[in-house]
């Protein structure tokens, strides 16, 4: 059996490669369930899929420096921007797929932690439109 310990994620956001910056990069996916339930159905629910949705959730390393995460997050706040997702940093293929879409920069927190904690930015984005799964 396969087994794989996450050293090296790749995670781009509006075509920058944000891996120096990166403590964990969450990507999750789901589909709505619909209630579509009769009397023919005879006394068991049934279900089919809705609407498709996915966020990214995020977790870096705060870089105040010019041209560092800070000033690349800021200006982004309240737009949709593509981002790509994989588990390694090594080329794409079939055992190293990248996930790719838009996400919704909705929010930025620039500080945060406590007395001697590392300066830390932990934030969700929502998918907006499809998220893609590719090999090449």
């Amino acid at each position: 059996m396969p087994k794989m310990v996450l050293l090296a994620q790749y995670l781009s956001i509006n075509g920058q490669n944000l891996n120096t910056f990166t403590k964990k990069a969450e990507l999750s996916v789901e589909v709505e369930d619909k209630d579509v339930t009769n009397f023919a159905s005879l006394g068991w629910k049934e279900v089919i899929g809705g609407l498709k949705s996915g966020e990214l959730a995020c977790e870096f390393l705060q870089d105040f420096a010019a041209s560092q995460l800070d000033a690349i997050m800021w200006p982004l706040l309240g737009t949709v921007v593509p981002f790509e997702v994989r588990a390694d940093q090594s080329a794409v293929s079939t055992t190293n797929p990248k996930y790719t879409g838009n996400i919704l920069i909705k929010g930025w927190n620039p500080i945060e932690g406590s007395v001697g904690d590392e300066a830390t930015v932990g934030l969700t984005f929502p998918t907006s439109g499809a998220v893609a799964r590719g090999t090449t």
